[in-house]
């Protein structure tokens, strides 16, 4: 999802009227009348009256001024407008007054502060916060009172958003009816002010969704919370206050960022897209039906990978099983076994969930895991606990002690409950338990028997075919239990295959790499595939086609090449993806198409890869790392629009992990970066140094380990690193783009290529950064030494680690495999 019609309040919405004079500050006595507005000290906000669409009525309220025209954060009456009138606005010792300027004066909206003032003054800051200080009685820093206190539907980056135990003060957020009326609408966001704090959305007086509670470092299950370096979560929760904010990674970038409630109850968070001119969605709360609150009822759970959606927990089973049946969810679950409050009563814990409803629960943060355990087991009532600080290091421990209602699966990112369960349902769990590991013990004992068997049958044929046939025999059981997985990926049968590609001619053969042919079918219903059979000597294995398919079946995005099925009949290892007519990217720089890929298109290639790999990285249901991207990876389709394809090598994650290490590096060198080629260490910096690889690759028209130059032993990263030390990058730009191309956006480029490739991995942005930097001026760091940017006629330049080995890689660039020592 890129971007919503609906977000903006563009000029064609958004009308001043007039346009008089703007001032800084208004003091006592002082006052703005309609056409007037109020600007903050760089500009970024205006406050002044307004009107949307149609209508005539006026609002007083604040909007972006530099950006966005229009798009207004706040508005002061917005349930009492100015209608068929004009306004003046009004600074006296109450605060500030709107009033009417029909036939008599008459207040339309008040700040009323809570004391009188002798000296106000009112001030729009570059927050876009609105603030009364007392120029004589308070320190500039100061105020009685802002409009940060009094939100609409719009959330900002240092704004609070929850309640102050000592002045009774709400912030909460409300929706407008439409787009062209900002009163209040049917829904409202707040901190829940019962039991442990969470976020409720409500529907006019019924909770409509729930995001929590706060778990030390995020809301409970929430799938979005990755660091995406724009912006970071906060939650102050002590004996004063209790608020959530968000505040951003460098204040000093060019990143405007906002929460925003809409009308139809869905909340995103926003970053302005410089680039395009528009608003980017960079997260949504409500995505799915699932979160609905309480759609599965008391001690149900709900799962939006499971189909229904509803299950009961363990040991539960539906109130009404009829209605269950139906889809109706709403009466939830009941106990298989009661609870009767004797020995051997004890816990089972559901793990990857969101904790379920704590405005009934009790909490205390000065407890460990253990002690809430045993606490919840001496009280007769107490149905379940769980941790409440899930940190290393944290404590803390909730308790519930009623039914469990609006509880989540999910695949990553959830916590641990902890459900009592009658002595009677647990026996039942362990004797299931044991009768598995029997049942493991004996098959297993059967299959080493039949491996022995087979072991001796091989040592005394010691015939190459015979292994060949035991080898075709091995994965074609292993593949057919592909079937049995749950990929949403439909299995398509040979013979149809085969009938699309014309028997696998070579009149429809598109390519062939290190795993087998790349042919191009045609369907019944005349859609064109690609169809990628892997050879039976292919460097891509068993093991890399099922990650393929179970991987990338997973994924959706514009700019991920779609998978749209598999074949796995007769041991066959087939693949069937969306044909990309204009084959891949390399074709088009490095071969003699180049000509006809100018720099704009070059640009949104650019742009399009580094939006599908934040996808990978942060987006997706599953973490994803590439490990392999490189420019033969990058599929066009009919629009010349980039699809990152190949997923043979990829490797998927839960929750926070962001990298592992092995012992089997696979990749493609002049790609592949120094931590993992060295010491088999990879991560999301891994793709992000291919990433950059490929950047300076685009930008040249030159392939990185196929570079020479006469006065230097530099690859190609080596070269851009000395060129833009020098401030030269004008020698590096293909010829084919120089007429076409915009010079600050080509050298912007080279200098995220090049932050993108630097040694330490730490220093690299994540994608969430690099595709900031593509969609606005942001100023850029400047890089520091690269990773592998020497080449030796003898084997793998690795810049400080040189390897002699020319072993290491394919002499045709494909993808390798390699073990490394430890």
């Amino acid at each position: 999802m890129e971007t919503f019609s609906v977000l903006l309040f563009c000029s064609t919405l958004f009308s001043t009227y007039m346009f008089s004079a703007s001032i800084d500050t208004i003091r006592l006595h002082e006052s703005i009348k309609d056409g007037d507005t109020i600007a903050s000290p760089r500009g970024e906000f205006e406050l002044g009256f307004f009107s949307l669409g149609s209508s005539r009525d006026r609002y007083l309220g604040i909007w972006y001024r530099k950006i966005s025209y229009g798009t207004v954060v706040w508005v002061a009456n917005r349930e009492t407008p100015l209608r068929n009138a004009f306004g003046v606005v009004r600074v006296d010792g109450n605060g500030i007054k709107l009033l009417s300027t029909s036939e008599s004066e008459q207040v339309v909206w008040s700040s009323n502060t809570s004391r009188l003032v002798k000296n106000p003054t009112a001030q729009l800051l570059d927050t876009g916060n609105l603030i009364i200080r007392d120029e004589d009685g308070m320190a500039g820093g100061d105020f009685i009172w802002q409009s940060f206190d009094y939100p609409g539907n719009t959330l900002l980056p240092g704004m609070k958003f929850g309640f102050d135990l000592v002045t009774g003060i709400d912030r909460y957020f409300t929706s407008w009816k439409s787009l062209e009326d900002p009163s209040a609408g049917s829904y409202t966001n707040r901190l829940d002010h019962a039991g442990y704090p969470q976020l409720l959305l409500w529907r006019g007086s019924v909770v409509w969704s729930r995001t929590g509670p706060w778990v030390g470092c995020q809301f409970s299950g929430n799938p979005n919370n990755y660091p995406n370096g724009i912006y970071t979560d906060n939650f102050v929760f002590n004996d004063k206050e209790r608020y959530y904010k968000f505040d951003l990674v460098n204040k000093s970038t060019s990143a405007i960022v906002r929460f925003l409630l809409h009308p139809n109850g869905v909340s995103n968070v926003l970053l302005w897209n410089a680039q395009n001119e528009n608003w980017m969605v960079l997260v949504t709360l409500q995505v799915s039906d699932c979160d609905r609150y309480g759609l599965c009822g008391t001690n149900g759970i709900c799962n939006i990978n499971n189909s229904p959606r509803c299950e009961c927990l363990r040991g539960f089973a539906p109130r009404f099983p009829d209605k269950w049946k139906t889809l109706d969810w709403s009466n939830g679950c009941v106990r298989k076994k009661s609870l009767a409050c004797v020995t051997g009563e004890g816990f089972v814990k559901h793990s990857g969930v969101k904790l379920p409803d704590t405005r009934y629960s009790w909490y205390t943060m000065k407890m460990s895991l253990e002690e809430c355990q045993k606490l919840c087991l001496k009280n007769c009532s107490c149905t379940a606990y769980a941790k409440a600080d899930i940190r290393k290091g944290g404590s803390g421990c909730f308790l519930w002690f009623n039914g469990l209602i609006d509880i989540r699966g999910y695949t990553e990112d959830g916590q641990d409950i902890y459900i009592r369960m009658a002595a009677s349902e647990l026996e039942a769990t362990r004797g299931t338990r044991e009768e598995r590991q029997i049942w493991i013990i004996a098959v297993s004992a059967v299959l080493f028997v039949l491996l022995a068997a087979v072991s001796v049958f091989i040592l005394k044929k010691r015939k190459l075919k015979t292994r060949e046939k035991l080898k075709f025999i091995s994965e074609s059981v292993a593949l057919t239990k592909i079937e049995h997985e749950e990929l949403d990926l439909p299995l398509i049968s040979f013979e149809i295959i085969e009938k699309a590609t014309y028997t696998f001619s070579d009149n429809n053969k598109l390519g062939e790499g290190g795993f087998g042919p790349v042919y191009k079918g045609l369907l019944d219903n005349g859609q064109e595939i690609a169809v990628k059979r892997l050879s039976k000597n292919s460097g891509q294995g068993l093991e890399e086609f099922k990650n393929e398919v179970s991987c990338i079946a997973k994924l959706q995005h514009r700019n991920l090449v779609a998978l749209l099925g598999c074949c796995v009949e007769n041991g066959e290892r087939i693949l069937i993806y969306e044909y990309m007519p204009h084959k891949s990217l390399d074709f088009f720089i490095f071969g003699e198409e180049k000509a006809k890929m100018d720099w704009p298109k070059r640009y949104d290639i650019i742009v399009g890869i580094a939006k599908g790999l934040l996808y990978l990285h942060q987006d997706s249901k599953l973490r994803v790392i590439h490990r392999d991207l490189k420019a033969s990876n990058i599929l066009l389709d009919h629009e010349m629009n980039p699809k990152i394809s190949d997923f043979g090598l990829a490797r998927s994650f839960e929750g926070s992990i962001t990298g592992a290490n092995t012992s089997r590096v696979v990749g493609t060198y002049g790609y592949m970066s120094p931590e993992y080629a060295i010491d088999g260490l990879f991560s999301i910096k891994s793709d992000v140094y291919s990433f950059g690889v490929l950047l300076i690759e685009i930008v040249t028209g030159t392939k990185n380990r196929l570079f020479s130059h006469p006065d230097h032993s530099l690859n190609l990263i080596g070269h851009a690193w000395m060129k833009y030390k020098e401030d030269a990058l004008m020698g590096l730009v293909d010829e084919v783009i120089l007429e076409t191309s915009n010079q600050y956006e080509v050298f912007r480029v080279v200098q995220i290529g090049l932050l993108c490739v630097q040694e330490d991995p730490i220093e690299r942005p994540v994608m969430s950064q690099v595709v900031l930097m593509l969609s606005s001026k942001m100023k850029l760091p400047h890089p520091k030494q690269p990773g592998f940017f020497m080449e030796r006629k003898f084997g793998v330049g690795l810049g400080k680690h040189l390897c002699s080995s020319s072993t290491l890689s394919s002499s045709n660039h494909l993808s390798i495999t390699t073990d490394l020592p430890r």
